[in-house]
């Protein structure tokens, strides 16, 4: 009961607030400026006829998927290294710090110069939009690393390869973890620029191509389509993230919410108990 009632007023309730204001808006508004939900709905009926909707959404999916995990499996390496060597982290942290800064959209025009306007393009911008924050957190994983617990590995005899896959690494996981979840929505932000200017499919296609037919509610539809492929995107990897990597301290926000519900209904029935008991023996 108490799940269920967990999932209305965080879930249900606040979604039907939104639906509502923005209709109440819609309604006060142009439609062809801003559509309401029904319109909206009907745009998106009528993009799923024919299938692109979901053409888009596959192409810009897997263009997401691909940049996100080939930064993430270059990054963690080289965060992993660069917190481990002072040496090299004294080379590479101020060019690190220098071209994080750049945002993904400003390498559009040069990467379709540098590698065309085919997928690779794309691919490697994303690349880009996610490895500076995926190293930046697995070096700061690194760092937080307490000296006594590898001076206690190293004591006992462990090499250093040893003192990395058993002490570095386990404690880096959350940190990891934290940002290749970042980088997963810097990746979102990354393929909608380069699919607004150099793709002919794809969510970023249809949310640029609808300026030019006057479609709004088509526009509406895309960032729907975003919202919703960046929610699910988050949620797997949650729950990936808790049956894999729980054991290194990997909580995702809705497992620590009921956790924490779990340990104020016991407290509660601690001190329930508690009282019972004193009145008892009083």
């Amino acid at each position: 009961m108490n799940r269920w009632k967990h999932w209305l007023l965080h879930g249900v309730v606040p979604w039907l607030g939104v639906l509502v204001v923005w209709q109440l808006v819609a309604l006060a508004s142009d439609p062809q400026f801003f559509p309401g939900p029904y319109l909206t709905l009907k745009g998106a009926i009528e993009l799923s006829e024919d299938g692109s909707l979901f053409t888009y959404i596959g192409y810009s999916f897997a263009r997401v998927l691909s940049g996100w995990l080939l930064g993430s499996l270059i990054a963690i390496p080289v965060g992993l290294v660069m917190g481990r060597f002072k040496f090299i982290r004294a080379i590479t942290d101020p060019i690190l710090n220098f071209i994080r800064f750049i945002p993904a959209l400003a390498f559009v025009t040069l990467f379709m110069l540098w590698f065309g306007i085919g997928e690779q393009s794309k691919i490697i911008l994303i690349m880009y939009g996610t490895i500076f924050t995926v190293i930046m957190n697995t070096m700061t994983g690194v760092l937080s690393i307490e000296e006594d617990k590898i001076r206690s590995a190293r004591s006992m005899g462990a090499s250093e390869w040893q003192i990395l896959l058993h002490v570095i690494v386990p404690a880096t996981v959350p940190f990891i973890f934290t940002g290749v979840r970042i980088a997963m929505s810097m990746s979102y932000l990354a393929i909608l620029g380069a699919e607004m200017v150099a793709a002919n499919e794809g969510v970023g296609f249809l949310i640029w191509n609808a300026r030019l037919y006057f479609k709004t509610d088509w526009i509406f539809v895309g960032l729907f389509a975003l919202g919703i492929m960046g929610f699910t995107t988050d949620r797997l990897l949650g729950f990936v993230g808790r049956r894999l990597l729980g054991r290194y301290g990997v909580v995702h926000s809705n497992a620590a919410g009921q956790r924490e519900r779990k340990s104020r209904r016991t407290a509660q029935a601690n001190t329930v108990t508690g009282g019972d008991t004193y009145g008892k023996v009083g």
